[in-house]
């Protein structure tokens, strides 16, 4: 099977909100760009797209989005969808890739890359989580926003963020009944906390509207409460039965549902960037390793910039300021049109005033600590390999104490999801104190298909051979 290759100047992987700015910004300053993004269509998870029919019929969702994907592709950026990124070698100078459909392998080399890989919900484990029927709130608001399903009838809505709000108000949209919906912290109880929201009125009344709407519909936001447990019916086919009590008490009361949606947050996704060798950090508030970034998104690998969610979740907003200042950077390190110096200081400002509103949240909504070291022994924490936490906590008992020795001790994040769920989990539970808090990055990044694994040679890079240049 013949490689693909495309050469540009800057490859930006991802095609969310961050960088599709990234990308429109560098076309239009006269550089070679290419977009590549293993889903179908380009937009991320924020700006993703209904089906053509449901759009004739309902209209667009998030209009903006499909506006902005129009005109990256109207400024000749080279866009390979259905393309994933599982590995890398000359520094950051080639990208190795797979066509998700077909399994044909692909390279594609640039001067500088720009990662842009977003963010995965943060799931939380607990007896029941693995029963049908549990569910991410993102996986819940996307039936209700891009399909018009509801997720089930009767529903428990619960984690803790921000995010809550909007799904709660999407569900309900489309006739589900939102029983409960419970927030682990206290966000809107005024305290001085609290206050720092007054500084962001458009975000300050934003959240007041959707808890408005709520409230309209009978739906309150039970503060300091968090699901127990799920129950299922006597065949295990779905959960039936959700345990709820405050955070800290016991079982406070039994609530029926056909489906329940639990998360807490979201987890930036940095395999690519520690995968090329970026010096990271431990984040304080969430515990991730976060790539080590200055404003322009600039990593400590020369030509490798982290923009967007993949360098610290702030929200759709920020991520679309951060693609602009990464290109604003490379664009003068490229030679690229020079960017007028008003703009430059209107989108730094703009930055930091996004930057505290981030972290205000972070200290609104903090992801608890004990999400993973309360657990039941029984509990299981990898889900596609069966792992339990009890199995995780006897591996470190004997020695296997950091994330990646209990990877090879008890399998947990080996399975298709390759610990992008259950490795947060996994670092609790195992990690020594000031250890490593993610699993090692390496290539593959995620499963390949067998159609690219053949094409590998016996260093495990892609055998050089007859390239062919093609734009998707």
């Amino acid at each position: 099977m013949a490689e693909h290759e495309t050469a540009v100047d800057v490859a930006v992987v991802g095609g969310g909100p961050a960088g599709l700015s990234a990308a429109l910004t560098l076309a239009e300053g006269g550089l070679r760009v290419a977009v590549v993004d293993e889903a179908g269509e380009l937009g991320g998870q924020y700006f993703k797209r209904r089906a053509e029919p449901i759009a004739a019929a309902l209209g667009d969702f998030r209009p903006e989005g499909t506006v902005l994907v129009r005109r990256v592709r109207d400024a000749g950026v080279r866009c390979l969808t259905h393309t994933l990124v599982w590995g890398a070698s000359d520094g950051a100078g080639t990208l190795f890739t797979s066509d998700v459909r077909t399994g044909a392998p692909g390279r594609v080399t640039a001067r500088r890359v720009v990662v842009a890989t977003g963010a995965i919900e943060r799931a939380g484990a607990f007896p029941g989580w693995s029963l049908p029927g549990v569910v991410t709130p993102g996986f819940a608001m996307h039936l209700a926003t891009m399909d018009r399903t509801p997720v089930g009838r009767r529903v428990v809505l619960a984690g803790t963020g921000s995010f809550l709000l909007p799904v709660a108000r999407a569900l309900i949209e489309v006739g589900v009944r939102v029983v409960e919906l419970l927030e682990y912290n206290h966000p809107y109880r005024p305290r001085p906390a609290a206050l720092g929201a007054l500084r962001h009125p458009a975000r300050l009344r934003e959240a007041a509207g959707y808890l408005l709407a709520l409230a309209g519909h009978g739906v309150r936001v039970r503060q300091g409460w968090r699901v127990l447990a799920a129950h299922g019916t006597p065949g295990g086919d779905r959960v039936r039965a959700v345990d709820i009590g405050p955070v800290g008490g016991r079982v406070a009361r039994r609530v029926e549902v056909d489906a329940l949606c639990v998360g807490f947050g979201f987890r930036p996704s940095t395999e690519l960037p520690r995968l090329l060798g970026c010096l990271t950090r431990t984040d304080p508030a969430s515990g991730e390793e976060l790539p080590v970034v200055d404003r322009a998104g600039a990593t400590s690998v020369p030509g490798v910039h982290v923009v967007g969610e993949a360098a610290g979740v702030a929200g759709v907003h920020a991520a679309l300021i951060r693609g602009k200042l990464a290109a604003y950077r490379v664009l003068g390190d490229l030679g690229g049109a020079p960017v007028p110096a008003r703009r430059l200081t209107a989108a730094g400002r703009r930055a930091r005033a996004l930057d505290r509103f981030a972290a205000l949240s972070e200290r609104l909504y903090p992801v608890p600590p004990e999400l993973a070291t309360s657990l039941a022994d029984e509990t299981p924490v990898c889900r596609c390999e069966g792992v339990t936490a009890g199995e995780v906590r006897r591996a470190a008992e004997r020695g296997w104490n950091d994330p990646q020795s209990a990877k090879g001790a008890t399998r947990a994040g080996m399975g298709p999801c390759q610990g992008r769920e259950c490795g947060h989990l996994v670092a609790a539970l195992a990690g020594r104190a000031g250890g490593a808090r993610a699993f090692t990055a390496r290539m593959p990044l995620r499963p390949i298909p067998v159609a690219t694994a053949a094409a590998l040679d016996d260093t495990g890079r892609l055998d050089a051979g007859p390239t062919a240049e093609e734009d998707a």
